[in-house]
């Protein structure tokens, strides 16, 4: 004979030890609000993810963009980006550090490990900063957006374009087409410019430096709208992160948490920053790896 047991449901999900699964009300609430803003990332990188497939010939390539270094000269492509990454990493594996420390109802260790997270997030956000600037900057060299008309392409094609970015080569109007790659023809990336197109495409065209919401010297605009939007989700992200992390951290200096016996608003802000970090490996690896 089976017996069948009566659960209380408005008990069961009343929070503390009574929750489904062990989990608080808080840790429910987080996951539920990360779950939610996982599909909000996840809509954004998808549909850079098919404008970058439309405009595939035109779209900029990371390693040719981000080449630069705080105080050190030339080209590093993509390494001050690796070190961002990294440093944000680490500060994920101290955030779990201190997780585990409030666990144990180590105060000490919790501050330390919790100052260090802090002190991760904000040298990520500064390097962000840092790296939006030269963005918008840009080039000494500049390029140049041409009007609509009609091009003779490299391969000797006519196309028909609403317009092209490129790289003015010499004084003979010259364009380089970008996204640049490394080529042992030097030609075989220019775009000839004479007479009547020549004229048409300065009469139309301008010549733009760095990158805003309108053009974008390295190429497609279409690039810079999504890298500023979606890196500058991210960075509010983690920028919110922080702060979220510095009010904890000034609790469990006043010993808040010591005093209700547990620390698990850190392992709350800790899911938090684990996914702050998370979707950065995702935003890093379509707009620098792919």
């Amino acid at each position: 004979m089976s017996h069948t047991e009566v659960i209380d449901t408005k008990n069961a999900w009343a929070g503390d030890n009574n929750s489904p699964f062990g989990a608080s009300y808080g840790k429910l609430m987080m996951w539920f609000f990360l779950v939610s803003d996982a599909l909000s990332f996840t809509g954004f990188l998808a549909a850079y993810g098919f404008y970058r497939h439309n405009f595939a010939s035109i779209w900029p390539t990371a390693e040719n963009v981000f080449t630069h270094f705080p105080f050190i000269e030339g080209h590093h492509p993509l390494i001050y980006v690796a070190l961002m990454t990294f440093i944000l990493i680490m500060s994920s594996v101290t955030m779990v550090l201190a997780v585990e420390a409030g666990h144990r109802m180590d105060k000490k260790a919790v501050t330390k490990w919790m100052l260090f997270t802090i002190l991760g997030g904000l040298i990520f956000v500064g390097s962000q900063a840092w790296e939006w600037y030269h963005f918008i900057h840009g080039t000494e060299l500049g390029a140049f957006q041409l009007g609509i008309g009609t091009y003779t392409l490299p391969d000797g094609t006519i196309e028909q374009t609403q317009g092209i970015i490129g790289r003015w080569a010499d004084e003979s109007k010259q364009v380089l087409l970008l996204p640049w790659k490394e080529s042992s023809e030097a030609t075989a990336n220019y775009l000839s410019l004479t007479g009547q197109e020549l004229a048409n495409a300065i009469a139309k065209g301008q010549e733009i430096h760095g990158a805003n919401l309108h053009h974008n010297e390295y190429g497609h605009p279409l690039f810079a709208d999504f890298f500023f939007f979606i890196t500058g989700f991210h960075g509010t992200h983690v920028f919110s992160g922080v702060v979220l992390n510095f009010i904890i951290f000034v609790n469990v200096i006043m010993g808040t948490y010591q005093k209700r016996g547990h620390y698990e608003m850190v392992e709350k802000v800790g899911l938090y920053w684990h996914f702050v970090d998370l979707v950065w490996v995702f935003v890093f690896t379509f707009f620098y790896l792919i």
